[in-house]
């Protein structure tokens, strides 16, 4: 009986994750798109430095004030020579999907953003030399096969979101990479990785911002009806982009790996459903079967990793393979470890 209570209860806590995670995604999504086009706010740098400083200030509060997180800490030099390159990528990322929402619709945008896994394991093979499984490569083939008919079909095209959309997903694949070996031997939650790299990116993206887009927000602030109203909603999409990184954190430990993949993937079928009944950009019918080959590539891609996680240890696995001696050694001995966790 208390065994059936404890596993209701474990679905019931996993699909309250999952339900949640989404409503944080989908939200934030909305929320920039509607910053963009029905505020008329088109700052796409501004928008993401908002994000950073409110973030930076959500982990702030959770870490060091309300203790919800333990800190990771991390040596000074550490900061710069490893979670400075770190947060660049990540200020990339963030501004990348910020403009392309600026200039394409969010179904488009989201379809585009499926395409990370296909970018990681092709920079992991082309740069990084990692061998990878062909079920590994033939699972990609739906998933550049979608994003082809999307991009094909799609009636809001527009080059420039489209080029920041796909370099963003470059930007993502090449965070991820990079965390496997400068962040080698921190074991970084979603908390502490804001926490460390949102102020860096608030320092790199302020002056761009500032020198590009400054003028353009006076006057906007000067020529909009209700500009304290829209300042609000702002500033709430960075209290929102931040309790998204909280909800993801959540999540992951909720649920299993498998569920994770899955439910990520519905979260972008319901991105693009809600999306397209606020805003109704026209999706044609193609447009939409490549949507969802995408989405069901990604499903497959994702179920394809898991499976071969799951090898027993003499099976063939895809190891990853150092290019430097640098990325074999540990970022900190095992007692210096023991003191930062």
């Amino acid at each position: 009986m208390e065994e059936g209570r404890f596993l209701q209860w474990g679905v019931f806590r996993s699909l309250l994750a999952i339900l949640q995670w989404w409503g944080f995604n989908v939200t934030v999504i909305i929320v920039n798109k509607w910053i963009f086009q029905k505020l008329d706010f088109k700052f796409p740098l501004s928008v993401s430095c908002v994000h950073f400083i409110c973030s930076s200030i959500g982990a702030y509060l959770v870490i060091k004030v309300l203790k919800l997180k333990p800190l990771i800490a991390v040596d000074p030099e550490d900061r710069w020579k490893r979670i400075f390159p770190m947060s660049f990528v990540f200020c990339i990322n963030i501004v990348l999907g910020n403009v392309s929402l600026r200039y394409i619709p969010v179904s488009f945008m989201q379809t585009i953003k499926s395409f990370t896994p296909a970018t990681t394991v092709f920079l992991q093979w082309l740069v990084w030399r990692k061998y990878f499984d062909r079920r590994i490569w033939a699972s990609l083939v739906p998933i550049v096969g979608g994003i082809l008919l999307t991009s094909v079909t799609e009636l809001s095209f527009n080059m420039f979101g489209f080029c920041a959309a796909l370099f963003g997903c470059l930007a993502t694949s090449t965070k991820t990479i990079l965390a496997e070996s400068l962040l080698h031997g921190y074991k970084f939650d979603s908390i502490n990785t804001v926490y460390y790299m949102a102020p860096f990116a608030t320092m790199i993206l302020a002056v761009p911002a500032l020198l590009l887009e400054g003028n353009g927000v006076m006057d906007w602030f000067h020529a909009h009806p209700a500009p304290w109203a829209a300042l609000i909603i702002i500033f709430s999409s960075g209290v929102l982009a931040f309790c998204l990184n909280f909800s993801i954190f959540y999540v992951i430990h909720s649920t299993t790996a498998v569920t994770f993949n899955v439910a990520g993937n519905l979260k972008v079928a319901v991105a693009v459903l809600i999306s397209w009944l606020i805003f109704r950009n026209p999706i044609s019918g193609l447009n939409a079967v490549g949507c969802g080959i995408t989405l069901l590539g990604c499903t497959f891609y994702g179920y394809v990793r898991h499976m071969l996680s799951q090898q027993t240890p003499g099976t063939p696995r895809t190891p990853r393979t150092p290019r430097k001696k640098m990325e074999l050694l540990p970022l900190v001995n095992n007692e210096k470890l023991d003191d930062k966790v």
